[in-house]
């Protein structure tokens, strides 16, 4: 019987794999996105076997120089290797991996931040939503009044009062994640909830901690994934404005935002390169996500 369960566990989870895959390569949108997302994190991953330079390595002979062969972005204001901040800052941004020195948080600064807002939000959206009540009122009222508050103030208000840190930053992207999060997660509730098989689980007697996280929860999970794709996109973002706005990873982290900002004061003396290639990895990543979020979710409404 052990393996009976075992292998019909092991086939639904390849038929899964296989509807996800079709649903992929069905989209030519979620392709292209994927490749932009993938590109960002193998460059992300294998980052010490893509350059001989460490982002903090400095070369004063070659300050603010364009693309060489030895440099093949160029530098920036102390002659650090361009190619090698950037594609180390995509450790910060997007991989879970240490990067080399002086960087006190594994990387993965967007998406520890996303995963904790997804753990906090859907926990709040799933107890509201199937408790109703004053608890949902409470609950609701309250995000409601942290969604009033423009995104971007609200990351400037909380990094401002707990300070610019590698550590801050990542709860700041929770908080502000977390209203959206819920109220997403709440909708979903408030329809499953009605579902035949939720009604012969409460009439059972199951409790209702075990129904909203076991029966409720796994079955939002494609809208929550989507969801998640495009507040990473959103996350990294908002890193690149707060780094820009010097509220970001603190120095010398080779977060692409702090490039920006401080490569930008070289554009009119000449040298863009500091501000231009990370501006472009922004840009690239963020729309890779948006392009494979959009593509899933079209596809996956085709297989309703």
């Amino acid at each position: 019987m052990p393996d009976a369960i075992t292998t019909d566990s092991t086939a639904k989870k390849k038929g899964r794999l296989k509807e996800i895959l079709s649903i992929l390569l069905s989209s030519k949108t979620a392709m292209v996105g994927f490749v932009i997302v993938m590109f960002w994190v193998s460059v992300a991953v294998f980052a010490p076997y893509l350059t001989q330079y460490t982002p903090y390595e400095q070369d004063w002979k070659a300050p603010n120089q364009g693309p060489t062969a030895q440099h093949i972005l160029g530098t920036d204001e102390l002659g650090r290797d361009l190619w090698a901040r950037l594609i180390y800052g995509a450790r910060v941004v997007l991989v879970v991996l240490p990067v080399p020195e002086k960087i006190v948080l594994p990387g993965g600064t967007a998406v520890w931040g996303v995963v904790i807002a997804l753990v906090i939000g859907a926990s709040l959206g799933l107890i509201g939503g199937y408790k109703g009540g004053w608890i949902d009122e409470i609950v609701m009222r309250l995000l409601d009044a942290m969604m009033a508050i423009p995104v971007i103030l609200l990351y400037l208000i909380i990094v401002a009062a707990i300070g610019a840190s590698a550590i801050n930053v990542v709860i700041a992207i929770a908080i502000v994640g977390v209203p959206g999060i819920a109220r997403l997660v709440r909708s979903l509730t408030l329809d499953i909830k009605t579902r035949e098989y939720i009604r012969a689980a409460e009439t059972r007697g199951v409790s209702a901690w075990f129904i909203m996280f076991a029966d409720i929860l796994p079955n939002t999970r494609g809208p929550i994934i989507i969801d998640a794709m495009l507040r990473v996109g959103y996350a990294i973002f908002a890193m690149g404005t707060l780094g820009f706005l010097g509220l970001g990873m603190p120095p010398p982290s080779p977060d692409w935002g702090s490039m920006v900002a401080k490569g930008r004061t070289f554009i009119l003396m000449g040298s863009p390169w500091a501000a231009l290639w990370p501006s472009i990895a922004i840009a690239s990543l963020v729309v890779g996500l948006n392009l494979l979020a959009d593509g899933i979710r079209e596809e996956s409404s085709r297989y309703r």
